[in-house]
């Protein structure tokens, strides 16, 4: 599995004019499930990015998880993470399956929200807008075959 993440002030997305996800300060994460990714690969990126210590403690340091800071996480399907670049157009073919990708997004939320953070998504395969504030800016790359 893929995913960025971007520490935000606030973050939201709609879905034809109406807002189905908002957060105030956390994490805006894009996901996106490869062919061939697992429940443990879902698991395995949920629980670094839980643990991972991106958020400033009261001494201005990066030392606290998003549990830790107590903020929320977004969550919104991004398929194009999975694009392979190797024309002028990109193809998306590594992507898992819609299905498969849903099943694999939605296990990666719901344990995301086992880990004690307060989540809020995006709706799978919709064509959505998304709108953040990058606080930092801190945006990370993350890859569960190189975690």
């Amino acid at each position: 599995m893929r995913a960025i993440l971007q520490r935000v002030t606030r973050a939201s997305v709609s879905v034809d004019g109406t807002t189905v996800g908002e957060i105030g300060p956390g994490l805006m994460i894009l996901v996106c499930a490869m062919q061939g990714d697992t429940e443990a690969q879902a698991d395995k990126l949920a629980a670094k990015i839980a643990k991972l210590r991106i958020f400033k403690d009261d001494q201005g340091k990066m030392n606290l998880s998003v549990k830790d800071a107590g903020n929320a996480a977004l969550i919104v399907s991004q398929f194009t993470l999975a694009a392979d670049l190797r024309g002028n157009r990109p193809g998306f073919s590594p992507a898992a399956a819609p299905d498969e990708g849903k099943r694999l997004y939605d296990h990666f939320t719901t344990r995301i929200a086992a880990e004690g953070i307060a989540v809020q998504n995006g709706i799978f395969g919709a064509d959505m807008d998304v709108s953040l504030v990058n606080q930092g800016p801190v945006t990370i790359w993350l890859d569960t075959d190189s975690l």
